[in-house]
């Protein structure tokens, strides 16, 4: 009996699998998601994603569901053990640059499912859960999938055209291809604690981050009634120390101690504990198996990026695969994906590493240092901004990043999500998962209709506009901006960059 064939099978349901599979819905690829729960693991998990990634979110059409069920962030505070503020980062909770709010926070189940309302309803999506991949095979240029229904024991198989490994930390999938994880030198056990409660905190409600080597700790309301405690474990200390609300009161003293609020106001919703990493994968591709999401990466949570590295993969690698099984991209292209996305990914890691040693590490010396310089941050010359701006870093060159070294600046980079014209509407709603031109120059008829043969869409920039101030400061009168939001390449001629822009088939 032949075995059922998909263009593309993910392995893995969580969010980085199905937003997968949704982008690639978009474009007619029929995928099959195996995953080993029938349902939405239900205990939180990452509660942050920034307004880079809510971009991602909004192509999948849940711009507005995901606002109902997220709250802006109102930036970080860094505290001493004593609960003093040593210094406060403010973020501003309105639409930024790219439409929406810099922080967001959530509860990871209700995200997800809104993910697979979403993906239900593509036709072109099938979710089935209950099953547990054991093993992939290249064969005959597909990929052989081969899992088991772990209610039935029933065993099965199925072939791919490409596979994508969104199975998480302990992937099957990157087992399967060799692949290793390089350890970029941090590791640190955190407990983990999750509770709702309808009394009222009264706490600032951005991020408090407690900066002691002793007991360091990080706070943060992320719903109506949900918040979320993680403290980091001492080596002689574990999970089962604190395994109810009386065991946990000591470390919940300096935000809950009110008399007022007792422990039968607090519903303890999960309780764990956590080791965190910072760790990528050697290799992300074998032939035509990928890896994304946590089977590629892992990164502490001190910048809130975990969750959405992940999507920013899928975001990455959809639109390409696509175009290849459209057969409108050339195979090749797929290697833009790690060269792309590794350096990426590697980049927040190591800051993400470097912000958990500043503000938890060094003993009573680096408490000491804290003290004297924390105070000061704020004044210091573009340090504040860092600390809250969301952008983040370039992408890696490729045959999809041009990186010229008059605009290195702009290629790589995300075009702004702004309003065109007075309309209101968004460069990506108007992108609908096409390439655009964006150009200050008018197109002759022959340009305009060279760029719309090839799948793309012209956005003109006048001067003066938030666009064309956004192309000026990159010294460029025209980019060409990819299905991702990221410019391809930027230049002072639209008559050279008009003919580089690739063509892709958008149904």
């Amino acid at each position: 009996m032949t075995a059922p064939h998909y263009p593309v099978v993910i392995v893995g349901a969580g969010p980085t699998g199905v937003t997968s599979a949704v982008q690639l819905a978009q474009y007619g690829i029929d995928t099959l998601v195996l995953d080993r729960w029938e349902d939405v693991y239900p205990q939180p998990r990452a509660v942050h994603l920034d307004d880079e990634v809510f971009r991602i979110v909004a192509r999948l059409g849940l711009a507005d569901a995901f606002s109902r069920i997220s709250r802006p962030g109102k930036g970080l505070r860094l505290l001493d053990r004593d609960m003093t503020v040593l210094a406060e980062f403010k973020r501003d909770s309105a639409r930024g640059v790219h439409g929406f709010p810099q922080a967001n926070m959530f509860d990871q189940p209700e995200f997800e499912h809104l993910l697979r309302m979403q993906a239900r309803r593509h036709d072109s999506v099938h979710l089935r859960g209950n099953s547990e991949v054991t093993g992939l095979l290249h064969d005959r240029g597909q990929v052989r999938i081969d899992f088991t229904d772990r209610t039935t024991g029933d065993r099965s198989t199925v072939r791919a055209d490409y596979v994508l490994g969104c199975d998480g930390a302990n992937s099957i999938v990157r087992s399967s291809i060799g692949s290793r994880m390089e350890n970029l030198g941090f590791e640190q056990t955190w407990l983990v604690v999750d509770i709702a409660t309808d009394a009222e905190l009264h706490h600032w409600e951005g991020v408090h981050q407690v900066c002691d080597p002793h007991r360091s700790a990080t706070y943060m309301r992320i719903g109506d009634r949900r918040y979320r405690w993680e403290f980091r474990l001492r080596p002689d200390e574990s999970a089962t120390d604190y395994s109810d609300l009386t065991a946990l009161r000591p470390l919940l003293a300096p935000w809950v101690g009110d008399y007022r609020v007792t422990d039968l106001d607090l519903e303890l919703v999960r309780l764990a504990s956590y080791t965190f990493r910072a760790r990528v994968a050697d290799r992300w591709r074998d032939r035509n198996v990928f890896l994304l999401g946590d089977a590629a990466h892992l990164t502490p949570p001190f910048v809130g990026q975990g969750m959405g590295a992940g999507l920013r993969d899928a975001a990455n690698l959809a639109w390409k695969l696509a175009g290849v099984l459209n057969r409108t991209l050339p195979e090749g292209c797929l290697e833009s994906y790690e060269h792309e996305r590794k350096p990426h990914a590697k980049k927040m890691i190591q800051l993400a590493v470097g912000i958990g040693w500043a503000m938890t590490e060094g003993g009573d010396l680096g408490q000491f240092v804290r003290r004297r310089i924390a105070p000061v941050a704020r004044w210091i010359p573009n340090l504040s901004t860092r600390v809250t701006d969301s952008a983040t870093p370039p992408l890696g060159a490729s045959t999809f990043v041009r990186d010229d070294r008059m605009h290195r600046g702009i290629a790589g980079t995300l075009c702004p999500n702004t309003e065109i014209g007075d309309t209101g509407t968004r460069v990506d709603e108007v992108a609908q998962g096409r390439f655009l031109v964006i150009t200050s120059i008018d197109p002759t008829p022959g340009q305009r209709r060279e760029i719309e043969r090839r799948g793309a869409f012209v956005v003109l920039a006048p001067t003066g506009s938030e666009l064309g101030h956004w192309l000026s400061r990159g010294h460029a009168n025209a980019a060409i901006v990819r299905p991702d939001g990221t410019v391809m390449a930027a230049g002072r001629s639209l008559a050279n960059l008009h003919t580089m822009v690739p063509a892709l088939c958008v149904p």
